[in-house]
């Protein structure tokens, strides 16, 4: 687990007022997945995001009309907005002249030297960084070629062709990813490219995938980098509504000491010791409290067995007996009470402590 000051140290860039690398914060990133050109459905998932505590968003760019609906988008929401652009150097124009405060590109496949001076310019114009991204299923066929493949030394190469580009016209702003759909691929690339650079580094396993899939290999790939002290924001790629990404995300620094925002529950998996209806008991709870900021450790046990321990060691927590269970507050007993209270009463002693301003977010 990374203590501090092992993080590998990076340059410093902002997208909007959010600081990336230089040893501040790690961002928590997603990507809208509603049409751009639909403003309204758009600014709705934008806010949703926010509320969940998405420092960034970012937007695919397809088209004019989408560059034409990120401008009017960019005027009605708070967080700042990352373009997502492929092959026409023009949206990219677009979008930094309409108010983009960073962009999504490769270099090398937005129309040839000259399309991505342009864009370098008005970038730093505009003081908008760019982030080089390579993915293992969009190689160039001369790399894959070189390299028998999308293999981590292949991305790493790709990504540092890139780099090249916009080095060659001074400009510093830069992060960049690697990401393949294979955990391993993308541990390996992102632990060789940190060597050969000092860029703020943007991690993910894209394609992650479902729900569980997805969030199993974005712990491993993310988590394993971000406990080695590698990256400096990230975003988790799910096949779901993207409010869930963040949710994850937030889950993976809180597990490694890195950032909290909202209460942790601690609760037992059950088993035939457990005598109160601990499923239906920990939603009513966890569906309570789920836009709660703040960050107290809340424990719903079943049994005598761990229960009372667990619950000891939270900021507030119930352990479960037969038709009833024990308050614990800090510590200590408070009471015993019905199990068909359990609930009601533990949401109450959890808005308390958050009315109290106790363990507010951190990092």
């Amino acid at each position: 687990m990374p203590i501090e000051g092992v993080r590998k140290p990076t340059k410093m860039i902002h997208v909007g007022d959010v600081p990336i690398g230089g040893g501040t914060p790690i961002a928590v990133q997603s990507m809208t997945n509603t049409d751009t050109r639909n403003v309204s459905e758009t600014v709705g998932q934008i806010e949703r995001l926010a509320d969940a505590g998405c420092d960034i968003v970012r937007l695919a760019i397809p088209d004019e009309a989408a560059v034409a609906a990120f401008g009017e988008i960019k005027k009605k929401v708070k967080p700042p907005l990352i373009a997502d652009i492929h092959f026409d150097h023009r949206l990219a124009l677009g979008v930094l002249r309409a108010g983009a405060d960073g962009l999504r590109i490769n270099p090398g496949n937005i129309g040839g030297p000259e399309a991505v001076k342009k864009v370098v310019a008005v970038a730093r114009e505009t003081e908008a960084p760019i982030r080089i991204g390579v993915n293992a299923g969009s190689l160039h066929r001369d790399v894959l070629k070189k390299f028998g493949g999308p293999t981590p030394e292949a991305m790493v190469h790709s990504a540092m062709e890139h780099v090249a580009i916009l080095e060659e016209l001074d400009f510093p702003h830069i992060k960049i990813s690697l990401k393949s759909s294979d955990v391993r691929s993308t541990i390996s690339a992102y632990e060789l490219l940190s060597e050969r650079v000092d860029y703020p580094l943007h991690l993910g396993v894209t394609e992650a995938g479902t729900l569980i899939s997805g969030t199993v290999k974005s712990t491993l790939g993310i988590g394993f980098l971000l406990a080695e002290g590698i990256g400096d924001t990230f975003r988790v790629s799910l096949t779901r509504d993207p409010v869930e990404e963040v949710r994850v995300a937030y889950e993976i620094l809180r597990s490694l000491g890195l950032r909290f925002r909202g209460p942790e529950i601690i609760s037992c998996p059950t088993c035939g010791r457990c005598e109160i209806d601990l499923f239906s008991i920990v939603d009513e709870v966890e569906r309570a409290i789920s836009g709660i900021v703040a960050s107290p450790k809340v424990a719903i046990m079943g049994c005598v067995v761990n229960g009372p321990g667990e619950a000891r060691e939270a900021d507030v927590g119930i352990a479960g007996a037969r038709g009833q269970g024990i308050l614990f507050k800090k510590g200590e007993i408070v009471r015993k009470i019905p199990e068909d209270q359990l609930a009601e009463v533990l949401i109450a002693e959890v808005k308390k402590i958050v009315d109290c301003g106790m363990r507010i977010e951190i990092g």
